[in-house]
C-alpha cells in the first residue's frame, strides 16, 4: 500500500485504488496500533472511494516527525567522504566508521526544514560544493517499530563538511536542506535488497548526471540503524531515518541553481525537487 498525505487529506492507494483515510492527524496515523491493518480495513470500505492524488497536492509524508540520517552505510559514501577530508586530517575517521559497531547517526532537518515533493530545495550559500543524496528513508512509530518507507534526498554541502568533520551540522541541517516522498510504502517487510535506487540529476532540460545502486550495497540493516537512533532516545510522533547513500557524483561536480534532481526508488516513487 501507498500512503499519502494530501492537500486534500490522507490517501492511501493499492492496484490502482483509491481511498481516503478517516481524519487528517498524520502524527496518530503513523503511530497507530497495526497501521497495515487499518489501512486495509480503509480500502475494504467502498465509501471512501477516491482518485489519485494529483502531484501537486502532495506534502511531505511527516507532520511532527523529526528526520534523522546516518552516514558512511554504503562504501561509495565512504570512498567520498575520505577523498573530501583528507586535507583536513578526517580522512581515517570515515573509514573506521564503516567498520565500526556504531553507525554515524545525525540529527537532520526539523519538519520546517523539509521541502515537499515537487518544491524547491535550498542551496547554501556559503558553501561552493554540493550535491543530492539519494536515501532509503524508514518511517518509524514512537515504538521504534518501522512502519513504512519512503524516498529521501539529504543534501549536502561537501567542502564543508571536508574542511572539517565537526561542521557536519552545518553541511547537513539549513533551510530546506532535505525532501521526502513522495509517498510511504506500507508493508511489514524491508524492500529487497535487489531494489535499484536512480538519481539524474536534469539542468536546462538535459541530464547533467545519473547514477544507481541496489540496497544490496547498504551495510547495516534498517533494524540495526532504528536500534542506534532510539538507543536511549525518544522520539513521542516517531521519527524519519535516511540510511545512507550509494550514488555520489564526480569530484567536479556541484548542483547549481535551477537543476532539478529526481530519486526514484522502485516499489515506492520518485521524489522531484528544483534547486534554487
Amino acid at each position: 500500500m501507498h500512503l499519502y498525505r494530501t492537500t486534500a487529506g490522507i490517501l492511501v492507494g493499492q492496484n490502482g485504488r483509491w481511498h481516503r483515510v478517516p481524519g487528517n492527524d498524520w502524527d496518530a496515523l503513523i503511530n497507530h496500533a497495526d497501521l497495515s491493518a487499518f489501512l486495509a480495513s480503509c480500502m475494504a470500505d467502498a465509501s471512501t472511494q477516491t482518485g489519485a492524488p494529483a502531484d501537486n497536492a502532495i506534502l511531505a509524508p511527516l507532520q511532527s516527525q523529526e528526520v534523522w540520517a546516518a552516514g558512511v552505510t554504503y562504501f561509495r559514501s565512504r570512498t567520498a567522504r575520505m577523498e573530501e577530508s583528507k586535507d583536513a586530517g578526517g580522512g581515517s575517521f570515515y573509514d573506521r566508521v564503516y567498520a565500526a559497531d556504531r553507525p554515524e547517526i545525525f540529527f537532520k532537518a526539523t519538519p520546517q526544514r523539509v521541502a515537499n515533493p515537487g518544491a524547491a530545495m535550498h542551496l547554501r550559500s556559503d558553501s561552493k560544493w554540493m550535491v543530492p543524496e539519494p536515501e532509503l528513508t524508514l518511517v518509524i512509530n514512537a515504538r521504534a517499530a518501522i512502519v513504512g518507507y519512503t524516498v529521501g534526498n539529504d543534501l549536502s554541502c561537501r567542502d564543508i563538511e571536508g574542511e572539517n568533520p565537526l561542521y557536519l551540522p552545518q553541511a547537513k541541517c539549513f533551510e530546506r536542506c532535505a525532501s521526502v516522498g513522495p509517498c510511504i510504502l506500507v508493508q511489514n517487510e524491508a524492500p529487497s535488497p535487489s531494489t535499484r535506487i536512480m538519481l539524474e540529476i536534469a539542468r536546462n532540460g538535459a541530464a547533467v548526471f545519473t547514477g544507481d545502486t541496489t540496497l544490496a550495497q547498504l551495510k547495516r540493516t534498517p533494524e540495526e540503524l532504528v536500534g542506534f537512533l532510539y538507543r536511549d532516545n525518544t522520539f513521542p510522533a516517531g521519527a524519519l531515518l535516511m540510511t545512507g547513500t550509494g550514488i555520489v557524483p564526480a569530484d567536479d561536480f556541484t548542483l547549481r541553481h535551477g537543476d532539478e534532481v529526481s530519486i526514484t526508488i522502485e516499489g515506492i516513487g520518485t521524489l522531484k525537487n528544483k534547486m534554487d
